[in-house]
């Protein structure tokens, strides 16, 4: 039986950090509503919960009744969570005298305590909050204080169950992935039996036992989600899986053939479709950003539906949807959100049964299980690429000389990051890397890697304006685009790109002197929030 950490979520926005760093300690771990505890599972070791956007008195705050749980399974309750275990046991919460926001050291801490085994003293925590506990319950003790917060950690008496104010998932808990390990492996028992490996293994074994003999159809993006999800169910069934790869004439430069080509080399059955005229057409004039990216949904579902029509037997529909893509979290309204991206509209048309083999991995896991069946590195290391391709990083409507410009742009700035390279120390890869370090990487002393792979996500975007410039001894009145590279873990918050000035700059100059219909080059530094990644 699979071991199991459950983690209630209260609509923190770092609930995903905190399963993604469960999962780096090689156990899995489940992200629930706060509401929804499987009581029934005998899997679960141990319960975590979450922060969220709310105050423990506010009238809509989110309760849960841990009666069946506390006491019989060791609890950690992070932020919010600590502040609601102490507030509902007869503890007190008040409003702090200043939000306490950013870096603080635990002064003091209880060293014989396992939560705390093997910290340092002064160990750096990241506080954020605006409510602070001011009295503990009774049979409760103070574990761990900063000079502004006493009760920074608690533990009830005798009991295996945890607070703590601070947040040790995200990066800035300098010591935050040491007491995850200590709450996880030590204290929980996990066995630490979930890896690339072992989820490979195992997922091959039950999609030959789930589809048999059946055919099954996918539909591919070139993301890393999806070929990872292809060459995962090309290993369990071989032949009976097809996939389709739909062109709608606004994707990367070259990217169609690029992409066929390293399917190919795969060992892929892959059906390529170029209806880029028909999206064209459809496209004609079209400027709201909602209204391209329905028209490019209901045709990709058109031509994909035709596609798979043809293959009269198959049964299944296979989709790269990931787990953050699958998990019902809550925003500050209290409203369930289910975010699913799946190919919206073709279950129902095609009568086909959903298989998802990657449902339950984070986008880091997806990579190592690349890894792990020796995809080539430049497939692992992928930016995420918007559904809608280019189309939505062209502001206003569409034309073949729209994309051509932005491609021939985007394609220069994408290979300037790929060749801008510079050493770097191996731990420091592992920690800023986006997509982590190859598996041939050294454990010790320096590697080479480009500012691609320091890059979360990047691309070009085509403004609708126009401004004057001059080339030779001519006046031009041509477009501006704008180059927008960010950092990120999760995409859902993301900080532009501290890129080099020097490569800025030369990159600016190859876009203006190539680029046709182009003599104006921006680069964007706006943050997410307020701003998104994409423009549209």
């Amino acid at each position: 039986m699979q071991q199991k950490i459950i983690i209630l979520d209260f609509g923190s926005q770092t609930t995903q950090l905190i399963g993604r760093r469960v999962r780096e300690l090689d156990t899995f771990c489940e992200i629930l509503p706060y509401n929804k505890f499987p009581h029934d599972d005998p899997s679960v070791i141990g319960v975590i919960l979450s922060g969220s956007p709310f105050s423990v008195y506010d009238p809509e705050a989110f309760q849960v009744d841990l009666s069946k749980i506390r006491r019989r399974l060791p609890i950690l309750g992070i932020c919010y969570g600590a502040q609601y275990m102490s507030h509902i046991y007869g503890g007190k919460v008040e409003p702090a005298n200043t939000r306490e926001y950013g870096r603080a050291n635990l002064t003091t801490f209880e060293h014989n305590n396992p939560l705390f085994r093997d910290f340092h003293e002064n160990s750096q925590v990241w506080m954020s909050h605006g409510d602070t506990i001011t009295a503990i319950p009774e049979g409760f003790r103070c574990i761990a204080s900063t000079p502004q917060v006493k009760y920074a950690a608690y533990q009830a008496e005798n009991e295996q169950l945890w607070g703590v104010q601070f947040h040790p998932e995200v990066f800035h808990s300098l010591q935050g992935s040491t007491l995850l390990r200590n709450f996880v492996v030590d204290i929980c028992g996990s066995h630490q039996d979930w890896s690339p490996a072992s989820f490979v293994d195992s997922t091959v074994a039950e999609l030959k036992v789930q589809l048999g003999n059946d055919r099954v159809i996918l539909g591919l993006s070139g993301g890393v989600d999806s070929s990872v999800a292809a060459v995962l169910l090309n290993k369990a069934i071989g032949s009976n899986l097809t996939c389709i790869f739909v062109d709608h004439g606004m994707l990367r430069k070259d990217e169609f053939n690029a992409v066929m080509e390293d399917y190919k080399c795969l060992g892929l059955n892959v059906i390529g479709v170029d209806a880029s005229e028909k999206f064209f057409t459809e496209l004609a004039g079209v400027e709201e950003p909602e209204s391209k990216r329905k028209i490019i949904g209901a045709g990709f579902i058109d031509v994909f539906n035709a596609e798979a029509m043809k293959i009269t037997d198959a049964k299944w529909l296979a989709q790269g949807t990931i787990y953050p893509d699958r998990i019902e979290s809550l925003n500050i309204t209290g409203k369930v959100i289910k975010s699913h991206h799946n190919v919206g509209g073709l279950p129902e048309k095609m009568h086909l049964k959903i298989c998802e083999p990657l449902q339950w991995l984070f986008k880091d896991e997806v990579r190592r299980v690349g890894r792990q069946m020796g995809m080539p590195e430049h497939l692992i290391n992928r930016h995420p690429f918007p559904g809608p391709g280019l189309a939505v990083r062209i502001l206003g409507d569409i034309t073949p000389e729209k994309v051509r410009i932005l491609q021939d742009a985007d394609d220069i700035f994408i290979r300037g990051l790929h060749d801008y390279k510079v050493k770097m120390d191996v731990d420091t890869a592992r920690r800023v890397l986006a997509a982590g370090v190859p598996n041939d990487a050294p454990e010790h002393g320096e590697i080479e890697v480009s500012l691609y792979d320091q890059v979360w996500q990047a691309g070009v975007m085509l403004l609708p304006v126009k401004s004057v410039g001059v080339m030779g001894d001519e006046r031009t009145y041509e477009q501006a685009v704008a180059l927008r590279a960010v950092t990120s873990t999760d995409a859902m918050t993301a900080d532009w790109s501290h890129l080099p000035y020097d490569f800025l700059a030369k990159v600016s100059n190859e876009i203006i002197n190539n680029v046709r219909g182009v003599n104006r080059v921006c680069y964007d530094i706006s943050s997410k929030p307020p701003s998104t990644i994409e423009w549209e």
